[in-house]
């Protein structure tokens, strides 16, 4: 395969299929060394065409509840009685500092998910 910078999607995935063709080369090998670049060029195209949306905070919560095996329930000591955890997850209520800290100390969701907007 000639390597060029990837600019469309059609040179995108012609060179994701060559990639997984030759991802596990020996080391050292022509393939391997054409591996590394095309790694380098496929990435930088992802970068540049493929927005990831980092989750809202409740979608995140939600995330980490399912991850431990948690229920709203389980909330009640960082958010407050269960109406409140109702109303934070029905998107009524608000997250306050109190309780951002208390998800992110207590079930390890990054402060910057936790802050966002929603």
């Amino acid at each position: 395969m000639q390597l060029k910078k990837i600019s469309t999607r059609k040179d995108y995935n012609v060179a994701l299929e060559r990639f997984e063709k030759i991802f596990q080369a020996k080391n050292g090998s022509k393939e391997s060394d054409e591996a590394d670049v095309l790694s380098v060029l496929l990435k930088d195209y992802e970068t540049n065409n493929f927005e990831i949306k980092t989750p809202d905070p409740i979608d995140a919560i939600l995330y980490r509840m399912e991850q431990l095996g948690l229920q709203k329930s389980d909330l009640e000591n960082l958010i407050g009685h269960k109406s409140r955890v109702s109303d934070i997850f029905n998107r009524k209520r608000k997250l306050n500092l109190n309780m951002i800290r208390g998800l992110h100390r207590q079930l390890n969701i990054p402060l910057e998910t936790l802050v966002k907007e929603y």
